[in-house]
């Protein structure tokens, strides 16, 4: 899927309010991404609102800009009629395309509008040429590659799906797998997959090892990484098959925004002039000047958990200067590495952010004692704040400076967007005719789209004694455009005779010509659209086919070793789901399994990279009775696998959580795809699960109702990153083999991380949580199966715990003896979950 001209390349800015567009615009964008009030992923935003949308998509229009409305959350089922309502008002204004995580607004978009465009969110975890083909059906596109993707799996996905693809270029990095992450919804009800984040990563963690805390010095953001800036691999970016060029920053400044545009739009346009160039030392610090964590390709070139996360502050610092070497009576002494002039802003940077910092403007620079005038751009330079902006007391020979802010570099980019001009301007080319007593014809061709108009005078041409009408006047006239956004490129006049209008005659045609290209340019684009009922498809109670005995209903467990799966194998369990961290202790599960008469399912890992497929094959060569399904990827793999191969016996699919299942469309299109069983999302509450059940076939889902919550799902690997020398799986020496990881919070929680097969970490939550309170609500619902999810439990515990359960589920106990039991003889105690989150539900058993 290379790329043949500029004109192939998107470059894709944010805009959380107007400035930010204009300053999008003004600097070289292509296309814009927003959002509006409720339905994106950066709530905290400004963000725009829907009755602005016919506005913003004329403005963009009038540029030839494009305009994507983030979608990319999920969509709760009492949502659904307001999201409809909200994807109309997107049609109707000719919004470019909605980027969008829920697979169910998906379905829903497409019963609205067959043709209305859909790009697929990194939300939706889209890693492996498998997921982009599992969304095809669905009409996307384009899909926005997994932040990480390296460069070789790129272009692997591009020449394997056949699919536009947008990839981040520069901004902050998610730790986190982006629709993977649950932390902020397990500490705070603030759901990263509802655009609530609340940082977690960006907190200080304790190392703990083997229960015992590592000293780690000024280290303690364990899972805080630099800033993605990939402004000087461009080149191999674009030759790896990459289509759009993604700038995050919705909740940054119109200053940011200028900035990072500039700067790629330079790159882009220097690749395909032929030039060879790369970024300078100068763009590269005026990018750091307007938000930097430190830069890193993040997983572009590969994974270095090295250079990925530094670990010593979480917040922007901007550009390094140096390191202070002696102290002044009114300043400090720094060695300069980057420039500094009066005026700027600069930081002290003794090693703990938690702590109040010493900061201000530079009042003076000096070298030796002697002022100077200017830039300072390097060697030892006496640095002066002003005079009550520092206590030097506080400061310390060997504390880093940082230039935080440079007010010259914002008034420079404020002034490319705050402009009387316009910011763009479209040649035009005009042909002109016509003959003695009939009107003076002209057809305008906006070059940029094609779109042509023609403009009749009004009063008829008469012979001309003296200088009659020639192209020269003609360009004189029709090319006074200032102001708009065209300009006249040629005019190719033919006119039967020496003739003329008056001029005033000219001058209105011209303005009438523009107003219709303008309009025109803005006309919002057309699509097919449709009414629909939302609920029009959900199940009634009747459908549902609820259970009637609870000796119907089933209990299954999830195991994570293999002492965990003996003990469960003694319990009256359906189903036992081996999810261990090395696919070379599965056989033992199975052959466990098979000796008891038990039923046993295995896991896929949560995310599918290019060349994982042998994970799954491995799988199949084991027949285990049902896979438990984590990823598009691996579902598209295991349903083309059914197709390819009839005459086999194939496992039960079973989806799982992290397929994101929030709405009773999205529980119908994953059952219509082919899984034989759901599980709906981790981000629901009370009465958003019980909205869905109640509009869903009940009978094909399974609940967790006890289990670890796992928080964070990450490529950066701790282990790696922190008990080794090594950079990634090829060199660490496996250190996650031999030790136990946790990172331990400020009030004192160890939240224990582990391995999967492919060296990616999932940080799970010290307190398991329990739904015990709510099965007679799931029972009235018809739901058959109940999981329990085991993290580091004992055998003892294991069988304690399912015994709990099935009790509780069979009547003889009620869901609050559970809890009381649970907290009772947990050490840590247990946690409803996310469950209770602002539940509406009026009893609890």
């Amino acid at each position: 899927m290379l790329t043949k001209s500029v004109k192939d390349i998107e470059l894709l800015a944010p805009a959380g309010d107007w400035d930010c567009m204009r300053a999008a615009v003004a600097n070289g964008a292509n296309a814009i991404f927003f959002g509006v009030e409720k339905f994106n992923a950066r709530a905290r935003a400004h963000n725009f609102r829907m009755d602005d949308l016919p506005d913003i998509m004329s403005f963009l229009h009038l540029y030839g800009v494009k305009g994507y409305l983030t979608f990319n959350i999920l969509v709760f089922e009492d949502e659904l009629a307001e999201a409809k309502i909200l994807i109309d008002a997107c049609i109707e204004a000719g919004v470019d395309a909605v980027i969008v995580q829920d697979l169910g607004l998906v379905r829903m978009i497409r019963e609205i509008s067959p043709d209305f465009p859909i790009h697929g969110s990194t939300q939706m975890t889209i890693t492996s040429p498998e997921a982009v083909e599992f969304t095809k059906p669905y009409g996307m596109e384009l899909v926005v590659l997994g932040r990480e993707n390296n460069m070789k799996q790129i272009k692997m996905i591009g020449d394997q799906a056949k699919l536009p693809m947008e990839v981040f270029v520069h901004g902050a990095l998610c730790v986190s797998y982006s629709g993977q992450c649950l932390t902020s919804e397990m500490w705070g009800g603030r759901s990263a997959n509802r655009g609530e984040c609340a940082q977690a990563c960006r907190l200080p963690y304790d190392l703990m090892v083997d229960g015992e805390q590592k000293p780690m010095g000024d280290v303690a953001y364990l899972l805080s990484p630099k800033d993605l800036a990939a402004l000087d691999i461009i080149p191999e970016l674009i030759e790896a098959g990459v289509s759009s060029f993604k700038i995050e920053g919705r909740m940054k400044t119109p200053e940011y925004v200028a900035n990072v545009v500039s700067k790629y739009r330079k790159a882009i346009d220097r690749y395909f002039e032929g030039r060879g160039e790369r970024a300078t030392q100068e763009e590269l610090r005026e990018l750091q000047q307007s938000f930097s964590r430190g830069f890193t390709h993040g997983f572009l070139e590969g994974t270095n958990n090295k250079k990925l996360v530094e670990g010593t502050f979480p917040k922007s610092r901007g550009v390094f200067l140096g390191r202070v070497k002696q102290l002044l009576r009114d300043g400090v002494l720094v060695e300069l590495e980057a420039p500094i002039k009066r005026g700027d802003g600069i930081v002290f940077d003794a090693g703990d952010p938690t702590k109040k910092e010493e900061g201000g403007r530079v009042y003076d620079l000096r070298r030796q004692g002697e002022k100077l005038e200017g830039e300072a751009p390097g060697g030892q330079i006496e640095l002066v704040p002003g005079r009550n902006d520092v206590n030097l007391s506080r400061v310390h020979v060997g504390d880093r400076v940082w230039k935080t802010s440079d007010p010259a570099l914002d008034k420079r980019m404020r002034a490319t967007y705050e402009t009387d001009k316009p910011y763009r301007v479209f040649p035009v080319r005009i042909e002109v005719s016509g003959a003695e007593g009939e009107p003076l014809v002209t057809r305008w061709t906006d070059l940029s789209t094609g779109y042509e108009v023609r403009i009749d005078s009004e009063l008829m041409l008469e012979s001309a004694r003296t200088r009659p009408m020639n192209e020269e006047l003609f360009m004189e006239q029709f090319g006074r455009l200032g102001g708009t956004v065209f300009a006249l490129e040629a005019v190719d006049a033919h006119l039967d005779g020496d003739l003329l209008v008056p001029m005033r005659e000219l001058n209105a045609m011209r303005r009438r010509a523009v107003a219709l290209l303008e309009a025109a340019r803005q006309a919002p684009r057309a699509y097919e659209q449709h009414r629909i009922e939302v609920y029009g498809d959900a199940k009634t109670g009747q459908q549902r086919s609820l259970l009637a005995e609870r000796d119907t209903a089933q209990v299954t467990v999830l195991c994570r070793n293999i002492d965990q799966v003996h003990a469960a194998l003694t319990e009256n369990v359906e189903l036992i789901y081996a999810d261990f961290e090395f696919i070379k202790q599965f056989p033992a599960a199975v052959e466990a399994a098979r000796a008891a008469g038990k039923r046993i399912a295995l896991a896929t890992p949560r995310i599918h990279m290019p060349g994982e497929n042998g994970y799954f094959r491995n799988i199949l060569k084991l027949k285990p009775d049902a896979v438990l399904i984590r990823n598009t990827g691996a579902l598209y793999f295991f349903l083309k696998y059914r197709a390819e191969h009839p005459e086999e016996d194939m496992p039960e699919l079973i989806g799982d959580f992290s397929l994101n299942i929030a709405n009773h469309k999205a529980a119908a299109l994953f059952l219509d795809t082919g899984l034989d069983r759901i599980t709906p999302s981790y981000d629901l509450n009370i009465q958003q699960m019980v909205d869905l059940l109640e509009r869903s076939d009940t009978s094909k889902l399974e609940m967790v109702i006890h289990q670890h919550m796992p928080m964070f799902h990450t490529e950066h690997c701790v282990y790696c990153t922190f008990l080794s020398e090594g950079t990634d799986f090829t060199n660490c020496g496996r250190p996650c083999e031999e030790h136990r990881v946790s990172l331990q919070d400020r009030i004192g929680m160890s939240h224990p991380v582990r391995v999967d097969e492919g060296c990616r970490n999932t940080v799970y939550n010290a307190i398991d949580q329990s739904g015990a309170e709510y099965i007679n609500h799931f029972l009235e619902l018809g739901v058959p199966s109940y999981r329990v999810e085991f993290l580091e439990e004992t055998p003892d515990k294991v069988k304690e715990v399912l015994g709990l359960y099935r009790r509780a589920i069979s009547g003889e106990i009620s869901g609050t003896q559970v809890w009381k039991t649970l907290k009772a003889t947990n050490q840590l105690g247990v946690t409803r979950g996310q469950l209770v989150k602002w539940g509406r539900v009026d009893h609890i058993d």
